[in-house]
C-alpha cells in the first residue's frame, strides 16, 4: 500500500533559544525538494545554474540580518582572544556555523524563499545565545540530547563546516559506555544552503533514529553525493564526533537514501572495514549505466574518462562488501532501484547474495512497512559489531587512494586504474597465504593485542605460490611485515624509500589535490602571451567561485610573492599562469616531466604551440615531494556535471594540454588536445590518442 514517509517529532531539547514551529519544519522540507533530472538536463549548451540565484530580500530584512551578523561577529572575535587551545577556542566552530551560514546566504544570494530569511534570523539568535553562554564558560549544547548542530574547522580550506546530530536521551544515563553511531547521508537538494541544512537539522529527526544510537547527519559540503570534498567532510565530521562523544568504533554504520543512498554505496565499498553495516537506499552506484537508465543520456567518454570511472563506480569494488554486511532498500517501482540491482549483479559474480528489501508498489521513498524490517536487521548486526580482525581478506582497488582492508595495506600498484586484488587468509599455526593481482608492494599489520600468531615463531608466508619466512610477532602481540615484488619475485621489506613513486595520498588524478589542504597561488606578473594570461586568470576565478559554490568554502588564495616555506610544507599548491607570470611555476618548471617554453609545450615526443595551448597537471611538488603541485586547474568537473551527481567524477587524468582556441565551456576548460596518466614513477608514458 502507499504510505507517505513521515518525520518523527524532534526532542523537546532540540534548541534552547527558540523552538522551531511546525511551519519551520514544513518549510525546511520544501527547501530540500529535488529538481527532477531528465533529458532537459542533457544539453551542455543549456545548463541551468546550480544553485539557482535566490530571491531579492527586503531592505528591512537585510538591515536586521546585517545588524545581528555584526553582533555575532563581534562576540566571536571576543571569544577568539582566548588562549590558543582553550576549551572556549575549541568550541568556537559550534557558534561560527551560524555566522557562516547567514553571511554566505546574504553575500551570495542564497535565500530561496521568504521562509529562509526567517530561518536565518532564528539561527543568528541561537548563535548569539551560544556566544553569550560560552563567554561565561558554559556550553549547554555539548551535553544536550535530541537535535544538536555543531561544527568543525576543515583541513581543506580552513572553513567552518556544520553537522547535525540526534543524541538519544539515554546517552547521559549510560555513564562511560560507548554507543552506536549511524551516519545518515541526505538526499540531493539544490537549495540546501547552510541556512536550510541547519534549519532542518534543528527541526527534523530524520528517517531513522534507532534506540541508544547517535545519528550523525553530515552536510557533505552541499550536494555533491558526498564525493571529493564531500567525502572528506564525512570523515572529518565523524572524527569531530568521536572526539566529542563516546562512540563505539565497532558499531558505526553508513546509511542514506536517494543521493544519500549513492553516498552509502560509495562509503561501504571504499571503507568497508570501518562499518558494522551499510544500508543504502536508491541513489546510484556507478556512472555509465545509471546515466543511461535514469538520465536518458548518450555517453561518449574519452579513454581516460572511462578509466576514471573506476574511482567511484561501486560495482568495481563490490567484493569489498565481503567485509561490510549490507542491507539495501529500493521502492518496487523506483527508477533508482537500478542502483541495487546492478550491485546485486556485481556481488553475484563474487558469489555474494545481496540482501535487498523492496517496498511494494513504492516509488522514490522508503515504504513504512520496510522500515522495521531494515531496523531489525541493523539492530541484529550491531549486536556483534564490526569484525576487527577477520581471518580472511578479499579486497579490490583501482587506486592507492583506497588502499586498506583490515590488516592488509597496499603500498604500490603495477598500474593505476587497472584492477588490483588480493585474497589472503591466516590460521593460528603461524601461516598466512595470499594471492595477488597487479600489486607491487603491500604490508600486513595487526595491532597490539590482536595478533593471533605464536609470538615465539616466525610466520610462514605463501604468496602467489612463493614461500617466504616473515618476521615473528612482537611481545605486545602485534605483527607487521612489508613485502615488495621485483622481477615477479616477492621479497621481505618495503620498497626503497628514496624512489619517486605513486603512493597513497600522492597518486593523482588532478582532483585528488583538493582532498587535502590546498592554497591557490595567484600570479603577479603577465604570462608570455595575452591569450594564456587571460585564460589562466579566468580559470583561477572559476576555480575560486565554483569551489565556494559547490564545496561551500572560501578557498585560500595567495599571491605567488606571499607563499612561504610554511605554505610549501603545509599545502598542495594550485598554481595558475606560466613560468613568466608565477614565481612558483618558475621555481619548479625545470623539474616537471612536461616542459613549457616561449615557443612550445613538450610532452615526450609531441609538442604544442605555447601561443594558444596551456598544460594542466598534478605532480609531487619538487619543493616538497610529500605534497602536490597542480598547474592551471581547479576540480575538473564543471557546470554540466552539476546537473546530475552521477556525472561528478574526474574529467581529466594526471595531465592535459588545453587548446585555448576553444573557449572554456560547461564541460571543460577548452578543447583537450592531449591528456594522459603518469606512470607509477610519475614518468610520462605512452597512451591512446585523444581521438581513441
Amino acid at each position: 500500500m502507499h504510505v507517505s514517509t513521515t518525520e518523527r517529532k524532534p526532542s523537546t531539547k532540540a534548541i534552547s533559544m527558540k523552538r522551531f514551529t511546525a511551519f519551520t519544519l514544513l518549510s525546511a522540507l520544501a527547501a530540500s525538494l529535488v529538481l527532477a533530472d531528465g533529458p532537459a538536463d542533457n544539453d551542455p549548451k543549456k545548463v541551468r545554474r546550480i544553485p539557482k540565484l535566490g530571491i531579492e530580500i527586503t531592505d528591512e530584512d537585510r538591515a536586521e540580518l546585517e545588524t545581528d551578523l555584526a553582533r555575532l561577529k563581534s562576540a566571536i572575535q571576543r571569544l577568539q582572544q582566548e588562549e590558543e587551545g582553550s576549551r572556549i577556542r575549541q568550541l568556537l566552530p559550534d557558534i561560527q556555523i551560524f555566522h557562516v551560514a547567514v553571511d554566505s546566504a546574504l553575500r551570495y544570494r542564497e535565500f530561496f524563499t521568504d521562509r529562509d530569511v526567517r530561518h536565518a534570523m532564528e539561527l543568528l539568535q541561537v548563535g548569539l545565545e551560544r556566544a553569550e553562554q560560552l563567554s561565561h564558560g558554559h556550553a549547554p549544547w555539548t551535553s544536550q540530547t535530541g537535535l544538536v548542530v555543531r561544527g568543525y574547522v576543515s583541513k581543506l580550506d580552513g572553513s567552518v563546516q556544520p553537522y547535525g546530530l540526534v543524541v538519544p536521551e539515554s546517552y547521559q544515563k549510560t555513564g562511560t559506555d560507548p554507543v552506536r553511531c549511524d551516519l545518515w547521508f541526505h538526499g540531493r537538494g539544490e537549495t540546501l544552503s547552510e541556512v536550510n541544512f541547519l534549519s532542518q537539522r534543528m527541526s527534523q529527526v530524520g528517517q531513522y533514529a534507532p534506540k541508544d544510537t547517535i545519528v550523525l547527519h553530515p552536510y557533505g559540503r552541499y550536494s555533491n553525493a558526498f564525493k571529493f570534498a564531500g567525502e572528506v567532510d564525512v570523515l572529518e565530521a565523524l572524527d569531530s564526533v568521536k572526539q566529542r562523544y563516546r562512540i563505539d568504533d565497532d558499531r558505526i554504520s553508513v546509511r542514506g537514501f536517494s543521493m544519500g543512498g549513492a553516498a552509502c554505496w560509495q562509503f561501504a565499498v571504499h571503507y568497508a572495514d570501518r562499518w558494522f553495516a551499510a544500508n543504502p537506499g536508491a541513489g546510484f552506484s556507478e556512472t555509465p549505466e545509471f546515466l543511461k537508465v535514469f538520465q536518458g543520456e548518450t555517453l561518449d567518454p574519452t579513454w581516460y574518462e572511462r578509466k576514471l570511472w573506476h574511482l567511484y563506480d561501486c560495482t568495481d569494488y563490490a567484493v569489498n562488501l565481503f567485509h561490510c554486511p549490507t542491507v539495501a532498500y529500493s521502492g518496487e517501482i523506483d527508477r533508482q532501484r537500478q542502483a541495487a540491482e546492478i550491485m546485486a549483479g556485481a556481488l553475484k559474480r563474487e558469489n555474494i547474495n545481496l540482501t535487498h528489501v523492496i517496498g511494494p508498489n513504492t516509488a522514490h521513498r522508503i515504504h513504512a512497512e520496510s522500515k522495521p524490517i531494515i531496523e531489525d536487521k541493523l539492530r541484529s548486526l550491531a549486536l556483534s559489531g564490526r569484525e576487527r580482525l577477520p581471518n580472511r581478506i578479499k579486497f579490490v582497488t583501482w587506486t592507492l587512494k583506497y588502499n586498506r582492508m583490515h590488516w592488509v595495506t597496499i603500498d604500490a600498484l603495477d598500474e593505476h586504474w587497472e584492477q588490483a586484488r588480493i585474497e589472503a587468509e591466516y590460521n593460528e599455526n603461524s601461516q598466512l597465504a595470499a594471492t595477488t593481482r597487479k600489486i607491487a608492494a603491500l604490508t600486513f599489520s595487526m595491532p597490539a593485542g590482536e595478533c593471533p600468531f605464536d609470538i615465539t615463531k616466525p610466520i610462514t608466508l605463501n604468496i602467489d605460490g612463493q614461500s617466504l619466512v616473515a618476521p615473528q610477532p612482537q611481545s605486545d602481540r602485534s605483527w607487521q611485515c612489508s613485502i615488495h615484488r621485483t622481477h615477479d619475485r616477492w621479497q621481505i621489506g618495503p620498497l626503497p624509500a628514496n624512489q619517486l613513486r605513486k603512493k597513497p595520498g600522492l597518486q593523482g588524478p588532478i582532483d585528488d589535490a583538493f582532498m587535502d589542504a590546498f592554497v591557490i597561488v595567484r600570479p603577479t606578473q603577465p604570462a608570455r602571451n595575452r591569450t594564456v594570461d587571460d585564460w589562466a586568470q579566468a580559470e583561477l576565478r572559476h576555480a575560486v567561485e565554483h569551489w565556494r559554490r559547490h564545496f561551500r568554502g572560501e578557498a585560500r588564495v595567495k599571491n605567488d610573492t606571499e607563499i612561504s616555506e610554511e605554505d610549501i610544507e603545509a599545502f598542495n599548491l594550485i598554481l595558475f599562469g606560466d613560468s613568466n607570470s608565477n614565481l612558483l611555476i618558475n621555481r619548479v618548471a625545470d623539474q616537471l616531466p612536461i616542459s613549457w617554453d616561449d615557443g612550445e609545450i613538450h610532452v615526450g615526443e609531441r609538442s604544442f604551440s605555447s601561443a594558444h595551448h596551456a598544460p594542466l597537471l598534478i605532480y609531487p611538488n619538487p619543493l616538497n615531494p610529500s605534497r602536490y603541485i597542480v598547474l592551471n586547474s581547479g576540480f575538473t568537473y564543471r557546470e554540466y556535471d552539476y546537473l546530475n551527481n552521477a556525472r561528478q567524477v574526474p574529467k581529466l587524468p594526471d595531465w592535459a594540454i588545453v587548446d585555448l582556441r576553444t573557449p572554456p565551456h560547461s564541460r571543460g576548460p577548452g578543447r583537450i588536445a592531449d591528456a594522459g596518466f603518469f606512470g607509477e614513477q610519475w614518468q610520462l608514458k605512452s597512451h591512446p590518442t585523444i581521438q581513441e
